[in-house]
């Protein structure tokens, strides 16, 4: 028999830029292919690692300040700025130190407390009675009243709020004092902003009407001034309605909601991602512009409304300019913000029995709850960034 000559398939190449006919391998081919997918993926590698490398070393210097501030917070010794980091003493004097005067106001909200808690759990077993009584049909009265839980539960944190308040009013504790000024100055403008930046925005993005493009046009060029021009007029307006120093936080609140309207873009640029078939299949049906935005539009814009409370929120949280100018050396006015810089402004942080350790605590504890609410709704910050970042 004849031997079966095992001869090699070989690919040709022509390489027309040398001007010659190569002979390549299929194997060959195939190693190399393999070599240049292993080189492309260790350049990746190297890439990523070089990219995370240098958001490391970001991270880490952003974050110095904070740990710097919350190790100073935590030191015993007396004297300003040190020239270490790590205290040689640690205490919590200095939180301590910030709810000074506060015992008997804690004791009057928590003796008022029991009485709300005890008069808001009796008024809603009442309400849960009565419709069980009248809807002994429904095996689940709670699951089909729920609004009527929500409403006893709002009264009952309102009824909080103002037990609380008025247990601040009664102490001398300048620190929880500022707190809760800025507390109340940001609530009451995530909600109000929150809102009217909705509004505006789901009118701009559904509802044409004549004169819509101008009023868009005149807000963004109205948006590049900055708002300190008109802090003098501001202040004046203010100051004959008696909302300054004393006054400065409800003055605050009207400054802050005044011109919300106007950042209506990306609340905008996420319902113009929201099909308007859907608003037409509601209008057919029957349901008024209210109804389509209350119930068809708003579940959607989850995210959406999630970021703008959470931006309206932080805006008041860390004012220091509008804040000081307003509450103008009253410190029953005055936030955190500037409360804290009075104290290391007009005490000798440097010296001996300064203020600079104190004022690091209060900056942590100002620190946390922005930063708990930030972490906890980051997922929604981002989608609501993201949805709202398109042209509309």
């Amino acid at each position: 028999m004849a031997k079966k000559n095992n001869i090699p398939e070989v690919d040709i190449l022509i390489d027309e830029e040398a001007g010659v006919i190569r002979e390549v391998h299929p194997y060959d081919e195939a190693i190399n292919k393999a070599r240049h997918m292993r080189s492309k993926k260790g350049h990746e590698r190297r890439v990523n690692a070089s990219i995370y490398a240098v958001l490391i070393i970001m991270s880490i210097i952003w974050l110095c300040p904070f740990v710097f501030l919350v190790l100073q917070s935590f030191r015993g010794e007396s004297g300003g700025q040190v020239a270490y980091v790590l205290p040689k003493q640690w205490t919590l004097d200095n939180y301590a130190f910030l709810f000074e005067g506060v015992g008997f106001s804690l004791q009057l909200l928590v003796k008022d407390a029991v009485a709300i808690i005890v008069t808001a759990l009796t008024n809603l077993a009442g309400i849960l009675g009565i419709v069980a009584c009248l809807r002994r049909k429904q095996k689940n009265p709670l699951e089909k009243n729920k609004s009527n839980l929500k409403l006893a539960l709002l009264v009952f944190a309102v009824m909080m709020l103002i037990n609380f308040m008025r247990a601040v009013d009664s102490t001398n504790c300048n620190f929880v004092r500022w707190f809760i000024n800025t507390l109340t100055i940001a609530l009451f403008c995530s909600v109000i902003q929150t809102i009217m930046v909705l509004s505006v925005s789901y009118s701009l993005s559904r509802i044409r009407f004549k004169g819509r493009k101008l009023i868009m046009n005149v807000v963004l060029v109205l948006g590049m001034f900055p708002g300190f021009l008109t802090m003098i007029v501001l202040y004046y307006l203010l100051s004959t309605l008696g909302l300054t120093q004393a006054g400065a936080v409800p003055g605050l609140i009207l400054i802050s909601c005044a011109s919300s309207g106007m950042g209506y873009y990306i609340s905008k640029g996420f319902f113009d991602t929201i099909p308007k078939s859907l608003d037409e299949s509601a209008r057919i049906d029957g349901a008024t512009r209210s109804q389509v935005f209350l119930k068809i539009i708003m579940p959607m814009a989850k995210p959406i409304v999630i970021y703008t409370i959470l931006m309206a929120f932080m805006g008041p949280w860390g004012d220091y300019v509008f804040a000081s100018y307003v509450a103008f050396g009253n410190p029953s006015g005055y936030n955190v913000a500037v409360g804290l810089y009075r104290w290391v402004n007009t005490n000798d942080y440097a010296a001996a029995g300064g203020m600079f350790t104190k004022f690091c605590a209060g900056g942590v504890l100002v620190a946390i709850p922005i930063t708990a609410l930030f972490i906890a709704l980051q997922k929604y910050y981002v989608e609501g960034v993201t949805g709202g970042a398109v042209k509309g």
